[in-house]
């Protein structure tokens, strides 16, 4: 499934492509052929993310898309998709002066009205990408509750857009348990995995991949500072993670290979619904 920074990603796709102009609406596969009647024509306004929600204003009419498991929502030059191609999954399509967007696969895809959109935002926990998103919040929700952070981390209304690869890698990054339970971590371990959130996931955003190596943030920095990275995240169209950097993880997917801090094995475990990598052997810090 995505992760927040790659709808963050998205959003700005779909602005750059066609915000302040018309686009044309349709639905090739058929199933939201009404509502893409509704909007063809219409101005696109802003595109935004939500965590993992996006929510795209066209003309007076809200857009919600979540891309769930399998969603794609590339943004391509219309030289490179042809409108002649035929898209019998396309959900959505739309089309630009010079772009075309095809939403295939979301788990959700329709539009909305102001109370739908404003229930949806207020379930959801502040954003790391956000500017204005209050870790307080959070950390609120994270005191109260008896479950791990692990799941904590994973669930919406406590920090939204975090997915599983952000959540093995930055508890490994601070050394701290998963398993430790919201109300025994520290206020100062708390402030350092919600600091890293707030450094990984825009750069994540920018490369369309999830950087946590030290060596990889460092060139990410390099290119973002440097303006090179403007670039590199105008070339990438959503069809495919980038492919700037290796990829390559201190724990994700690491099960039985050694721990980049202690040697130890990394290993494995079901928590949330999803499958958890750790090192038990030096996540000890709550």
């Amino acid at each position: 499934m995505p992760e927040g920074h790659t709808i963050h990603a998205l959003a700005r796709r779909l602005e750059r492509a066609f915000v302040s102009r018309p686009v044309a609406a349709s639905s090739p596969q058929g199933r939201f052929a009404a509502d893409a009647a509704q909007i063809d024509g219409l101005v696109l306004e802003s595109a935004q993310a939500r965590g993992k929600h996006l929510v795209v204003v066209i003309g007076d009419r809200t857009l919600h898309v979540h891309l769930g498991l399998i969603g794609v929502f590339p943004v391509l030059p219309l030289s490179r998709m042809p409108l002649t191609t035929p898209v019998p999954t396309v959900r959505l399509r739309l089309v630009g002066e010079e772009h075309v967007a095809d939403l295939r696969g979301p788990m959700i895809c329709a539009l909305i009205d102001d109370e739908r959109r404003e229930g949806i935002e207020a379930r959801l926990g502040p954003d790391p990408i956000e500017p204005a998103a209050d870790a307080d919040h959070a950390a609120a929700r994270i005191r109260r509750s008896g479950k791990t952070i692990a799941e904590l981390l994973m669930d919406r209304s406590v920090v939204a857009g975090v997915g599983n690869v952000y959540r093995c890698e930055v508890l490994w990054r601070h050394a701290v348990d998963p398993f430790t339970p919201g109300s025994a971590l520290g206020a100062q371990a708390w402030a350092e995995i919600w600091a890293d959130l707030v450094h990984l996931l825009p750069l994540g955003m920018v490369f369309s991949q999830i950087l946590t190596m030290d060596d990889q943030l460092a060139e990410a920095e390099h290119l973002v500072s440097d303006g090179r990275a403007d670039e590199i995240s105008r070339q990438l169209t959503g069809e495919r993670l980038g492919t700037h950097f290796e990829r390559r993880f201190h724990v994700y997917k690491r099960t039985g290979e050694p721990c980049h801090r202690c040697a130890n094995p990394v290993q494995e475990g079901q928590i949330a619904g999803r499958t958890l990598y750790w090192c038990p052997a030096c996540q000890v810090r709550h």
